[in-house]
Order: C-alpha cells, then sequence, then structure tokens
C-alpha cells in the first residue's frame, strides 16, 4: 500500500513570536495570579477554605459561608442495632465483596436466633485504609451499616484504627441521636 502525495497533510506549528520564546508575559501572569490568590487568602477572602481546627468546626460551617454540605459527608462507620438490641446485620458478604479497599472482613456463623440463617461472629473495617466511598452502604441489603458524620477520629497505632464489632456498635451508640447520611 502506496501513500498519494495529496493524502499528505503538513502540521508544521507557526514559529512563536520573540515574546512567545521567552515566556516572560506568560511567567508575570502566572506570578500576579499567585499573587492575587496570596493576599485574597488573608482573613475571611473569598479565596479562603481554611478551617481552623479544632477551634473552628464542621458542623458550624454552612454552605453559604463556603463550607460543605453535611448531608452529603462520609465519614467513620457504625454498624446498626435491630429493634431488639441486636447487630442488624445478616453477615450476607455484600459490604466486603463490593469494597474497592478491601477493608472489610467478616467471618460469618450460624445465627442463635430465628429470624435470620447468620450473624457476623467477627466484623472488622480497617479504617485507615477505607476511602470513604459509601458502596458498603448502599449495598447492604438490611441498612446494617452507615456511614456517620463523625470525623474526628484519633488512634494511636494501626490496630486502634482497625474498628471491630463492638466498637462499631459502640459508635452506633454514640451517633444514634444523629441523623444518619
Amino acid at each position: 500500500m502506496t501513500i498519494r502525495d495529496e493524502d499528505i497533510i503538513d502540521v508544521t506549528p507557526a514559529p512563536m513570536s520573540t515574546t512567545e520564546r521567552v515566556y516572560m508575559p506568560e511567567v508575570l501572569r502566572g506570578f500576579g495570579t499567585t499573587m492575587r490568590h496570596f493576599f485574597t487568602s488573608f482573613g475571611q477572602g473569598k479565596t479562603s477554605r481554611t478551617m481552623q481546627y479544632p477551634e473552628e468546626r464542621r458542623e458550624d460551617m454552612h454552605v453559604e459561608d463556603g463550607g460543605s454540605n453535611p448531608g452529603n459527608y462520609r465519614g467513620v462507620h457504625r454498624l446498626n442495632r435491630d429493634e431488639a438490641g441486636r447487630v442488624k446485620c445478616v453477615a450476607c458478604m455484600m459490604c466486603p465483596t463490593i469494597c474497592p479497599a478491601n477493608c472489610i472482613h467478616i467471618t460469618a456463623a450460624e445465627s442463635p436466633w430465628d429470624d435470620r440463617e447468620k450473624y457476623p461472629a467477627k466484623f472488622e473495617i480497617d479504617e485507615l485504609r477505607c476511602i470513604f466511598c459509601g458502596m458498603c452502604e448502599e449495598a447492604c441489603p438490611v441498612d446494617a451499616i452507615e456511614l456517620t458524620p463523625e470525623y474526628d477520629i484519633v488512634g494511636l497505632s494501626r490496630q486502634e484504627m482497625v474498628f471491630d464489632k463492638e466498637k462499631l456498635l459502640s459508635i452506633y451508640d454514640l451517633t444514634i441521636e444523629k441523623k444518619p447520611m
């Protein structure tokens, strides 16, 4: 197969002007943008998005003030309880299957209750590995796992940030009054 001369298109770029070759006007324009952002970021300027934590908390921020909408925030997980106070999870394995970070680990056991076949004998979430995408919450058929608006969790070791079933249920007890996401 041969290529005909009329099928060839010349794409030689146009030569740059002297100012374009020096790049100085573009450097000065970029520096001007940087200085504008620098000076407007002091105080309550319109480009400042810095939050003075812990004096200023996320719950105090409103959308019209430049804060985030608390309705779309996904924080630490919790395991919900049913009406009888038991863990609501039925160990269906949907959340560890769909989790992109592979941070949920469940060991299922035969349920001692008559209303379900299985329950989680072990339920762990590695909060440091989690990307807080909310897919576990969406996949759960019984709404057993939820993401709360809590964001200030602290651990001094990696093991402290692996939340087991008891810790996740205690977060439910602490956040039961707060509206779930």
